[in-house]
């Protein structure tokens, strides 16, 4: 099975309590991109189901034809059936059929450093990872075999966020344990690949050799690219490393969980429920939600010291990549907050003048493409996330291989 260059891009995205769906066009079929620059792909649909396993789940979809825009109530459902209502809800709203699909997998582990076709041994590869990522494998592997039910002839491609950090260096990637203890599995890995493969596209065939990118949004993390290569990031074995996140602790002294097993009794199944669903801004500020955070900082103490945690990570992980880098040629933005919320970037800026970095303020407040004063010797840009648009070309690309 092959496909062809334009061929119309099923993207699924089955993640720990949402499925993503979205149908794409070819790059440069209604772009609206500005001259000498690079745009993500149109849309024939975008459906979204949410709140999977709530009784408040809801499904929103749009797209080219049908009714137009659909928001509904699916009350409380499971992986399968979640991903079945997006599926159904794409053939309602678009005006094109899908002719590859391609698969977000959070995770590829050692084995898949590219993208793959979709065949049983690989369906079985990530059955066997599983424990590497626990929420996030399962929803993959459903969606998998939901569109292996229904477009048993499409090829179908696994696109790995994992895949883009295969180039850290052994000094990046290794973790300070035995190798007993650690095997061939345990390492960094890194996240977020996908977001960053596509700010790599926009940025054209000859970037700066020195970039770091961050990733902002419920999920953050950083990257430093050297001469486009990956050489170091911020998440680690698992998502949950890094930054602060949403909910998400980021990297932590592991004598902290030592002591709260010992002398809170907390079980693991406690401890990674606190890490990852407990932590981050909601522990500091109340809440995960940004928007909510920067709404209340100038009234609510802990909703600034949130704000304050969290922009100062990003300058720290900023800072150390430009060593890691030998400098800092640029800083890009992208993601929900790293696109949508000019007072996080100003100060996640602030104190790295040494790098190079400065702020056109009117520039930033209008969250235009370049935010960087001109003449900077570090250009500081903002790039509209488009996991799909990575997805869409690495699957045509595979599936014509």
């Amino acid at each position: 099975m092959s496909a062809r260059p334009d061929a119309a891009v099923l993207c699924l995205n089955s993640g720990s309590s949402s499925v993503k769906v979205a149908l794409l066009l070819p790059d440069g079929a209604g772009s609206r991109a500005a001259p000498g620059e690079r745009s993500g792909a149109p849309r024939a649909a975008d459906v979204t189901v949410e709140s999977i396993g709530s009784e408040h789940g809801r499904a929103r979809a749009r797209g080219t034809a049908g009714p137009g825009a659909i928001e509904q109530s699916v009350g409380r459902v499971d992986h399968q059936a979640a991903i079945e209502i997006a599926l159904d809800l794409v053939s309602r709203v678009a005006d094109r059929t899908p002719e590859v699909v391609a698969h977000r997998v959070v995770h590829g582990g050692l084995r898949y450093t590219a993208p793959a076709r979709v065949d049983d041994a690989l369906v079985r590869s990530l059955e066997e990872m599983v424990p590497l990522a626990p929420l996030h494998l399962p929803a993959s592997v459903a969606g998998i075999r939901a569109t292996l039910r229904r477009w048993p002839d499409l090829p179908q491609v696994a696109c790995f966020d994992t895949a883009f950090h295969a180039t850290l260096p052994e000094v990046a990637r290794r973790l300070p344990l035995p190798d007993s203890v650690l095997g061939e599995e345990v390492r960094r890995y890194g996240f977020h690949g996908l977001s960053y493969a596509h700010v790599m596209w926009v940025l054209g065939p000859t970037p700066p050799p020195r970039i770091v990118i961050a990733h902002l949004g419920s999920g953050s993390s950083l990257v430093a690219v050297k001469d486009g290569r990956a050489i170091d990031t911020t998440m680690g074995f698992t998502p949950t490393g890094g930054i602060p996140m949403g909910t998400r602790t980021g990297d932590l002294d592991p004598g902290v969980l030592f002591y709260l097993a010992r002398n809170r009794r907390l079980s693991i199944d406690e401890l990674e429920r606190i890490c990852e669903r407990e932590g981050g801004l909601q522990a500091i500020g109340g809440t995960p939600d940004m928007r909510e955070l920067l709404a209340r900082a100038p009234r609510d103490p802990d909703a600034a010291a949130a704000i304050a945690t969290y922009v100062y990570a990003i300058r720290k992980a900023v800072g150390a990549f430009a060593a890691a880098l030998g400098g800092l040629d640029l800083l890009v933005f992208t993601g929900g907050i790293g696109e949508h919320a000019p007072a996080v970037r100003l100060e996640a800026c602030r104190e790295l003048g040494h790098l190079g970095v400065e702020i056109d303020l009117d520039q930033n407040r209008l969250g235009v493409r370049t935010i960087s004063r001109p003449g900077s010797a570090c250009e500081v840009l903002v790039i509209a996330a488009d996991e799909e648009s990575a997805m869409a070309r690495d699957a045509r690309a595979s599936a014509r291989a």
